[in-house]
């Protein structure tokens, strides 16, 4: 039987609207192409069990690949990104408040945001859903043309991630 579908699945259907064709994504940074695309599964994860069930294929798709993420997130680089916000945060705070909404929330200590089971819950003391709104906000900063310029080898966001990276080793 077929779902009617509801405010979160047309979100879905947004964000499956959106294209990178007219980058190289080859040429983006490992670290923070990591973690832009795991911001992506997090918002199809969240998206997809609210706008069908935790049960649907879609949903058990984007689980396996989350449970796969663990690891995937320990490798290399990619655990200095918390870090890196964080440090952002306080020497650079116009770099940090440009940075998109989900990251700021996630990664950054101050904030409650997390992903729990996968999810994305922004306030674990409440109890009410994310309005689906609240996703297309999501999505339309992850997809903002300046962020996606910034992720390039040698742009800004990258340049600064590797000069962070290099302050830690010095």
């Amino acid at each position: 039987m077929m779902m009617e579908k509801n405010e979160y699945a047309q979100e879905l259907e947004y964000l499956y609207s959106k294209s990178l064709v007219l980058e190289s994504i080859s040429d983006f940074h490992p670290v923070l192409w990591f973690h832009w695309m795991d911001a992506i599964a997090h918002i199809d994860y969240t998206l997809s069990i609210a706008g069908f069930s935790y049960e649907s294929p879609r949903s058990i798709m984007a689980g396996e690949y989350m449970r796969w993420r663990i690891d995937e997130e320990k490798k290399g680089d990619r655990p200095l990104f918390r870090p890196f916000v964080n440090w952002l945060a306080e020497n650079h705070p116009e770099t940090f408040s440009k940075l998109p909404m989900l990251w700021q929330g996630i990664y950054s200590d101050s904030d409650p945001a997390q992903y729990r089971s996968f999810r994305i819950v922004l306030d674990p003391s409440s109890t009410k859903p994310i309005p689906s709104i609240a996703f297309r906000s999501m999505i339309d900063d992850l997809f903002a043309k300046e962020l996606i310029k910034s992720l390039y080898n040698g742009a800004s966001l990258a340049t600064l991630f590797e000069t962070y990276k290099r302050s830690r080793s010095d």
